[in-house]
């Protein structure tokens, strides 16, 4: 058996084998029509992101009080959002097609009427998720292991990004091996900074996040552990109203499912 195979498996069953010290313990759950890709939240609504549609929805009932769908055939594959102020922020790329291209959307949050674009064009990697933390953006660009690979870059290309509040690269960082076995073939398709400063992520579809943390040098993410979830990868939101916990609203892709989770 070829040796490189088999450190990729041992890697994978360490990898699984770490000790566990947190888990998501669901709360509540809604099933709606359509539930693709991501899940946005504010203290009083939380926000459907699928290809090229969003729905705003009460947190209370689930009730459906706003949507919106592309009409123009512009966006193929928003990827997910976050709520700053009362704007959604959606990561979109082009995603199957190829070369790859991403933008941010900008979305009135109240009646979810498009607002606004940032282009990054051409990029080496499709934009998945996007947070605001300590005055800058952060951007994921996947890559993928599989058919959907670009330009020769498998998902060990994965990277995260920071910029500036006007858009202007700072620094970029590699994702852990460890974390990118458990990604393989796709890549992070959810992201965002947690109140203890560390980096919360998903994967394509496995009911895991991981958090990671800045590494104090190199280039590489550092890895720390992994935390059982009940919603499947895909983009996730914190929901930052609820002081006293730590709770975020996930998705189950193959059966429409908004799942709200509490860490504990």
């Amino acid at each position: 058996m070829n040796k490189s195979y088999c450190a990729f498996v041992l890697l994978i069953m360490l990898f699984s084998a770490t000790v566990q010290a947190q888990q998501a313990k669901e709360i509540r759950r809604f099933q709606l029509k359509e539930v693709k890709q991501g899940v946005a939240v504010d203290a009083v609504h939380f926000y459907v992101i699928n290809n090229s549609s969003i729905s705003k929805h009460t947190k209370t009932d689930g009730k459906q009080v706003a949507y919106w769908k592309d009409t123009t055939g512009i966006f193929k594959h928003l990827n997910s959002g976050i709520i700053i102020g009362n704007k959604l922020y959606c990561a979109n790329s082009n995603y199957p097609d190829k070369p790859m291209a991403s933008s941010i959307e900008i979305f009135d949050a109240a009646t979810l009427r498009h607002m606004d674009t940032h282009s990054f064009g051409l990029f080496p990697g499709s934009a998945t998720w996007i947070d605001f933390h300590q005055g800058h953006w952060w951007v994921a660009f996947a890559n993928y292991s599989d058919k959907n690979m670009d330009g020769g870059r498998d998902n060990r290309w994965t990277t995260l990004v920071k910029f500036t509040a006007q858009w202007q690269q700072v620094e970029s960082w590699a994702f852990p091996q460890e974390v990118l076995a458990s990604f393989a073939p796709k890549s992070t398709s959810g992201g965002a900074w947690g109140k203890d400063g560390l980096l919360y992520c998903t994967g394509h579809d496995k009911p895991e996040m991981y958090v990671l943390q800045l590494p104090k040098r190199g280039p590489t993410l550092r890895y720390l552990k992994t935390i059982p979830t009940i919603s499947e990868g895909q983009a996730f939101a914190f929901d930052h109203s609820a002081k006293n916990a730590v709770i975020f609203y996930g998705i189950t892709r193959n059966d429409n499912y908004v799942v709200v989770s509490k860490i504990e």
